[in-house]
């Protein structure tokens, strides 16, 4: 088909997660096709911004889309209270006679969770460890459906639409070539403080960064947003814990109160999954030989989403149960121990009541102060004077460079091509200039003058 050929020649990927390549998300039916622009984390701006300012694109891109999956249904879920943005999207859905219904969400964290997401809109749950098709529902981000229509007219994926927030002068949006340098970008939201520590993505699961590792970090395809804090923060101090630590915490202080559990995103919706019990066997965990009783007490883990929710916000003691639940999936992996999927889950009755509220878990984040702060209008055009493009943009195997130093590029040139036999996206030139280093992993662009 011509729009999943598109797709995968210009290398888009999922820009809402792990960076799926979408050429294979999209090659399939589905029954119902979800936009999701919910945005699963607080402080993040990108998709709001987006529906803003490309809302005629994005409703005339979905109706493209859908009718290459053979959806019967085509569903943009969106937060209830972003109410310019709905306008915008129920404008462009009118003028276009779009199929496309809004479905309006409470602001609850993580409402933007595609999991979560598939349940509200189709009240069904998605299996254990699978994905929205096993019940028939694709579910895009909406920043891939611009990368989409960009691919269906010929342009690759060389640039991200970005936020920028916390401890900068404005909240702003910034569009940057891809292999921008973090620090390039940080620079022109212009810093309060002279040492900070950077998170990529949201508070609840993105990546921390401190001292020189900010300086080592672009801008890549799954890029959405940067929280500039101050190096003493919670969420900055948080990772620094070692698990041998965290042991002894929840040996000593877990007072079993089912927190962590009841408002578990994953258990709410049916999983079985249940870190109350992971945290009160932990300490014996190191003890435990058997196989099966390892799986048994700690099998659970394997369905936990890692959205941070019960170490950020459920426990009153400050424990860190989204720790232990990937330090035990580690150690089920290593052990070669499966864990049963149930295939036919089905919501709890409280689905609807044990959501958690945005604006309390900005104030329990400590992020209120960031949170009240007004975006700057418009976007600011990072023009870097050289990136560093990784072959690794995506979730399965990296990109093949295919070029080398000494070779000159231009902008939206091919230079790395997707690898055989398994997941894997084109990696294209975000600006045209001299390759000055590259190995297997990244390749060095450095800008030709103009």
């Amino acid at each position: 088909m011509q729009l999943i050929d598109d797709i995968k020649a210009a290398g888009v990927v999922g820009e809402g997660g792990a960076g799926f390549p979408t050429h294979i998300k999209l090659n399939t039916s589905a029954q119902c096709y979800i936009i999701n622009i919910a945005e699963c984390e607080p402080l993040i701006e990108t998709d709001k911004y987006l529906c803003r300012n490309f809302s005629h694109r994005i409703v005339e891109t979905i109706g493209t889309i859908a009718k290459s999956i053979k959806a019967v249904r085509i569903v943009i879920a969106i937060k209830s209270k972003y109410t310019a943005e709905i306008d915008a999207l129920k404008g462009a859905i009118e003028e276009l006679e779009s199929a496309a219904e809004i479905f309006p969400m409470d602001s609850y964290y993580p409402a933007g969770d595609e999991q979560t997401i598939v349940q509200q809109v189709c009240g069904v749950t998605v299996p254990e460890r699978g994905i929205p098709l096993d019940v028939g529902v694709v579910v895009n981000n909406v920043g891939t459906i611009l990368k989409i229509a960009d691919a269906a007219s010929g342009v690759p994926v060389t640039e991200k639409y970005l936020s920028v927030v916390g401890e900068v002068k404005d909240n702003m949006m910034v569009k940057a070539p891809l292999g921008t340098p973090i620090n390039e970008c940080i620079k022109a939201a212009q810093p309060c403080l002279d040492e900070y520590a950077v998170i990529l993505g949201g508070p609840m699961m993105g990546k921390v960064l401190t001292g020189q590792n900010i300086g080592l970090s672009y801008v890549t395809k799954t890029t959405g947003n940067i929280i500039v804090l101050p190096t003493d923060h919670y969420l900055v101090r948080l990772p620094e814990v070692p698990m041998s630590r965290i042991r002894l915490r929840a040996k000593s202080a877990c007072i079993q109160c089912r927190m962590c559990t009841d408002l578990c995103p994953r258990y709410i919706i049916g999983h079985q999954i249940r870190p109350h019990l992971v945290m009160r066997n932990l300490w014996r965990e190191p003890k435990i030989d058997d196989n099966g009783e390892y799986r048994r007490t700690f099998g659970d883990a394997a369905n936990c989403c890692d959205c941070g929710a019960c170490e950020l916000f459920s426990c009153p003691m400050g424990l860190s149960p989204r720790r232990v639940n990937v330090y035990i999936k580690d150690q089920l992996r290593n052990r070669g121990i499966e864990v049963e999927k149930n295939q036919a889950p089905v919501a709890r009755e409280n689905v609807n009541i044990h959501k958690i509220p945005t604006t309390r878990l900005i104030t329990r984040l400590g992020l209120k102060q960031y949170y009240a702060k007004t975006l700057r209008a418009g976007y600011t055009e990072i023009e870097p004077p050289s990136v560093r493009i990784l072959m690794a943009q995506h979730i399965g195997k990296p990109a093949k460079l295919m070029r080398k130093v000494g070779d000159k590029v231009e902008k939206g040139e091919l230079i790395g091509y997707a690898a055989e036999n398994g997941l894997s996206a084109n990696i294209h030139a975000s600006i045209t200039g001299l390759i000055t280093n590259c190995s297997d992993g990244f390749a060095e662009i450095h800008r030709e003058e103009r």
